[in-house]
């Protein structure tokens, strides 16, 4: 739940301040917590009212966001270089405002090679020393997709795994799911047994 409620309070403070431009990413990272704060509320009221369904949903949640997670972290660790520059050249022709913004920030010229016949926004266009925008955004995209994916498998598996004392989340909530289950079955089976033979 804390997690959640930090995503979008992030998300906010990052538009807030201008460090994103962007209103769909903002909107798509609050959408996000949102949806974490949603499923967090429902298996903290299954936990609490020991409610199969709702720790059944839960569970099933869970394990979706758990493939998710997995395969986004696994994506991310395979992306090679020349995979990367295509998506990045992709991403550059889609938007003018965004190669300004680019240039201004990373003090680079155009994509792949810098043409000094058209004008650039960058400090370093002035004096004609500036590298293509492709080499300063490789960097930058090869360290967060190794972070991004390293800290997404982390949390994948202790979404799932079994460590003692504190089990996983999903384990923990099938585990839980399964003894009621089995209790309320019992339960059922008594009641039967006693009216049959009472």
């Amino acid at each position: 739940m804390l997690v959640s409620l930090l995503t979008i309070a992030l998300a906010a403070w990052g538009k807030w301040f201008g460090l994103v431009s962007s209103f769909p990413v903002v909107a798509a990272i609050i959408g996000v917590g949102v949806f974490l704060f949603i499923v967090a509320t429902v298996g903290l009221c299954g936990a609490l009212k020991h409610h199969q369904v709702l720790l059944f949903f839960y569970m099933l949640i869970l394990f979706m966001v758990f493939i998710v997670q997995f395969s986004v972290s696994c994506a991310c660790l395979a992306v090679k270089k020349e995979q990367q520059m295509k998506i990045l050249e992709i991403g550059w022709n889609k938007s003018k405002a965004m190669q300004t913004g680019l240039e201004e920030t990373l003090n680079c010229c155009d994509f792949a090679q810098v043409n000094y016949n058209r004008t650039c926004e960058a400090v370093c266009f002035r004096s004609q020393q500036c590298e293509p925008c492709s080499v300063k955004l490789q960097a930058h995209v090869e360290d967060a997709l190794n972070v991004v994916g390293g800290v997404s498998l982390f949390f994948s598996f202790t979404e799932v795994g079994d460590h003692s004392p504190n089990n996983g989340a999903l384990i923990h909530t099938f585990w839980v799911y399964g003894y009621h289950t089995d209790i309320g079955i019992k339960r059922i089976l008594a009641q039967i047994l006693v009216r049959l033979f009472s």
